[in-house]
């Protein structure tokens, strides 16, 4: 009976269904090998000869596919359909030739289905093939790349900038784009600007509203109202002047679906929509995938199989009537760049399944799995018809112009199933609705005003009237006496930070990366600390701002747009059989190399001169006063320069150590929050910028004292709040609270882990620290609670016997292997329990987001890590290895992982 191999357990237990007892279903828990991480590995002098390594939490489940080769003489690689997919069958192929599993007349077949359905798989079992060599090679190539870029380049970061951890191929493009865009908003200059609007009414008393469009008879244009003064005529202007329709003009107007789902717009709108990350919308997606719920994930096509579309038709019409099924299917152009390499669209299995009807419990999967199916229906629905409404007003003199539009929907059409869908679609028309207006009408002013209108829009500003006071606000406003004509002040916006969304929309604008890769580079930058994300947005951290520079200068080919996007191309042509993927590697290998090389002699001193002065105009802006802006602020004497730390750049002045001054990169020493807060005993006490933070020193470093007393600003305490009551309290920590009963002196602090309480009595060799939870605790901790905390820590100084800490979530039973999941609060942040292993939660995801799909990850990645695999339950007896081998992989190997480690490339 053949042996069939997937990639993950949950995989194979649903194939495993459809294929029947006839066959043995195993997993292989993604790839089975990679390339060791030392050098030699990829031999560039040797035609790239790659020396592949199985992993230590492979080597079992090698063995158990090998095992069962020896009494089923038939292997069936059923992997992804992608490149990676691909090379997981070529690795599991090489790694049971090499075991001498597959014999001569072991038959070796590969099998593809795009989605995990009884139908899928039964035609993909019935039309095998070989391995795709091309596709393979296509693998090999962006491995050595990936490798000879990282394992190269990476140290040479960690000798010329110290806390760098690591560069990519891809990784070092994608975070380039972050920081430029960061530098461009900080160089970005808002201009002031001016709207106009009023509250209209018709004849019968039904209130629109209109903005100003011509002022003196003139054509207004966005910046031609610079001001409050031009605002104010301008509002004066409209409300002393009789108004009247001058046109109405009317125009159908249509709205057509957007294409059905691939992997990056997938991932778009899960990020817009459900504020999902690219890697936790992967993670559903496959989940889905391996239950045949939806098509393959990972893809850049967007055309639909015909049967899928007839499918989407007839439950357009079961739902929704024939009128929202159109007269033609829709066909949508596949715009991948390599037809080998593209698949069908992301859509459901079943068309008439919604995800009420699957009852989906985890509710990432669910939410997932009703956006993938309401725009696959919506894709092949008719287009919503729209009527569009364009009212022009005038004053009798033609001084005075205004507009009003409006919408109405005639016929909703895809717009039943998917109205969300209009986030999509840029420059959407204004949604209002006028009432009934005819030509000729009166437009008197509206009774009820725009100021209420106009406080609930804004809500970072209150209304102001005066046109003074209104220049001085961000956003103000100038109301007319008759409370129906408004003055708006705006401000031209910089481009938004990117999001994880809107960082995969412009990586495949520029062709940079593949579907599989996404979620892993944007992953990676904010694993490295390269990148932090605050709310939804990715910010550089100045580590970040330091690599990329330093690559943009030494190596700029190497993360320019258009070599990279190149290079992927060339790849591309390697998986069509169209170039040879040992020549690509040879030209890259040659510039690269050479390179490393001439960047490998520069001192650090040199990288750190060049750095400085490309990074001049963020480091040192012009200041107000016009001195030189590379002047210490402190001392005075001393001029600014790039420093580089573990914790990355900073900058510093150059009399170190006489002075010690020092701030994060960006701004000056105003803008970094260092001032003087006042003086005490005659010591100057200051607020200062480190390279760990803010924080607040007495007086200044001197030859007696090189260390003068500091404090950082504990969590909670923010710079701009700071004042000299403040800074004195800190600077006489620690406090002490009083005489213990037993002897010694009790006294609070703040530490590396946070604030704590400590004791050190008669007997005691180096004393007790207990925790505290509350910062405040520090300053206003009583004697007995105080006593009450030492004698239990006392009492259980390693946390046994304690009380179990509460769950900060249950997450019920590991879906594979059983045992208890739940998320935990920790010493370092939150973090994943199941059984002896703890999985801390990554940054930015907060303990109630986590779901049950994304701690079985985590707990798999820890397990992988650190050798914790749960045993093998020892409830029953051990059956015969032979049976064992029929068994699917969920029930055969260890539930280590639960889903396939694909480790996209790049």
């Amino acid at each position: 009976m053949p042996v069939v191999v997937v990639e993950s357990p949950a995989k194979a237990k649903t194939i495993n269904k459809y294929l029947g007892p006839g066959y043995t279903v195993l997993a292989s828990y993604g790839h089975v090998r990679d390339l060791p991480p030392k050098d030699g590995s990829v031999d560039p002098d040797n035609g790239f000869d790659m020396k592949w390594e199985v992993g230590a939490d492979s080597r079992k489940h090698v063995k158990a596919i090998a095992d069962a080769l020896a009494d089923d003489n038939a292997l069936i690689l059923a992997t992804d359909p992608d490149r990676e997919g691909e090379a997981i069958s070529w690795h599991l192929e090489e790694a049971l030739r090499k075991r001498k599993a597959i014999k001569k007349d072991t038959p070796v077949s590969r099998v593809v289905f795009n989605a995990i359905t009884k139908t899928a798989v039964t035609e993909a079992m019935a039309n095998p093939r070989q391995v795709d060599a091309p596709l393979v090679e296509a693998y090999l190539a962006r491995r050595a790349l990936d490798y000879l870029v990282g394992f190269n380049l990476s140290p040479v970061l960690w000798r010329k900038l110290p806390g760098a951890k690591s560069a990519g191929r891809v990784q070092s493009v994608c975070l380039r784009l972050i920081v430029e865009r960061e530098m461009e908003i900080e160089a970005f200059n808002p201009r002031e600007y001016w709207s106009v609007k009023a509250l209209l009414a018709t004849p019968r008393g039904q209130e629109y509203e209109a903005r100003l469009t011509t002022l003196a008879g003139s054509k207004l244009d966005k910046f031609d109202l610079e001001n409050a003064t031009q605002a104010e005529m301008a509002v004066q202007a409209v409300s002393s002047r009789a108004l009247k329709v001058t046109s109405v003009e009317a125009k159908p107007a249509s709205r057509n679906p957007s294409a059905p789902f691939m992997t990056s717009t997938l991932q778009q709108e899960a990020s817009r929509k459900f504020g999902m990350g690219a890697r936790q919308t992967m993670s559903a997606a496959q989940r889905l995938y391996e239950a045949g719920y939806i098509t393959y994930m990972r893809t850049d096509g967007i055309d639909m199989a015909p049967e899928a579309v007839t499918a989407a038709r007839d439950a357009i019409a079961d739902r929704y009537g024939k009128d929202y099924v159109p007269k033609e299917p829709r066909i949508y152009k596949n715009k991948a760049k390599n037809a080998q390499e593209a698949h069908e669209c992301i859509r459901p299995t079943e068309m008439s399944k919604d995800a009420a009807a699957l009852k989906i419990s985890d509710r990432d999967q669910a939410r997932l799995y009703d956006l993938i199916w309401k725009r696959t229906l919506a894709c092949q629905m008719a287009g919503a018809r729209l009527e569009r409404t364009t009212v022009e007003i005038g004053s009798d003199d033609g001084q005075v112009g205004l507009r009003a539009t409006g919408q109405v929907v005639l016929f909703d059409g895809f717009l039943r199933v998917y109205e969300e869908g209009r986030d999509d679609v840029e420059g959407d028309e204004d949604g209002a609705r006028l009432p009934q207006i005819a030509e000729g009408d009166k437009a008197s002013f509206g009774k009820s005003g725009l100021r209420d209108q106009f406080a609930k829009a804004d809500k970072s500003d209150s209304l102001v009237e005066d046109s003074a006071k209104g220049m001085a606000r961000h956003d103000a406003a100038i109301l007319a006496e008759n409370a129906a004509v408004l003055g708006l002040q705006s401000h031209t916006q910089p481009p938004p930070r990117y999001t994880e969304a809107t960082l995969v929309k412009r990586m495949e604008e520029l062709g940079i990366g593949r579907p599989s890769t996404y979620a892993s580079i944007v992953t990676t930058i904010q694993d490295r600390e390269y990148v932090r994300k605050d709310g939804n947005r990715l910010i550089p951290e100045d580590k970040g701002r330091i690599v990329t520079i330093f690559l943009l200068n030494f190596f700029r080919q190497y993360v320019g747009y258009e070599f990279t996007a190149d290079l992927e191309e060339e790849l591309d042509h390697v998986s069509a059989g169209e170039a040879d993927w040992k020549d690509i590697l040879t030209r890259f290998w040659r510039d690269f190399s050479a390179a490393i090389s001439e960047t490998s002699e520069l001192r650090i001193s040199e990288v750190l001169d060049v750095l400085d002065d490309a990074l001049a105009p963020t480091l040192y802006p012009p200041r107000e006063d016009g001195t030189d802006p590379r002047t210490c602020p402190l001392c005075g004497e001393g001029k600014l320069h790039l420093k580089t730390s573990k914790s990355g750049g900073f900058v510093g002045c150059g009399r170190y150590p006489e002075c010690r001054y020092t701030r994060p990169i960006g701004g000056d020493a105003a803008e970094a929050g260092d001032r003087v807060l006042g003086e005490d005993n005659g010591d100057e006490i200051s607020l200062r910028s480190g390279r760990f933070g803010p924080y607040v020193q007495r007086g200044e470093a001197t030859e007696e004292n090189k260390k003068p007393p500091r404090a950082s600003l504990p969590k909670g305490w923010t710079p701009d709040a700071m004042d000299l009551e403040k800074a004195l309290t800190l600077l006489s920590l620690p406090r002490e609270i009083g005489e213990h009963p037993e002897g010694g002196m009790i006294s609070t602090n703040f530490g590396r882990f946070g604030p704590y309480v400590f004791h050190k009595g008669p007997e005691d060799a180096k004393g007790i620290y207990a925790n505290l939870k509350d910062p405040a605790d520090v300053f206003e901790l009583g004697m007995n609670r105080a006593v009450e905390l030492l004698a239990e820590k006392r009492a259980n100084p390693g946390g046994r016997g304690r009380t179990a800490a509460k769950p900060l979530k249950e997450l019920g039973e590991h879906p594979e292997s059983g045992g208890a999941m739940s998320v935990m609060e920790g010493r370092y942040g939150p973090y994943v329990k199941w059984e002896k292993v703890n999985a801390t939660i990554p940054k930015g995801t907060e303990p109630e987001d986590v779901t049950v799909a994304m701690a079985v990850d985590l707990i798999a990645a820890k397990a992988a890590k650190s050798g914790k695999g749960k045993k093998a339950p020892a409830k029953k007896a051990a059956a015969p290895k032979k049976a064992a081998t029929k068994k699917t992989a969920a029930k055969k190997a260890p539930a280590k992982k639960t889903a396939a480690k694909k480790t996209g490339t790049d």
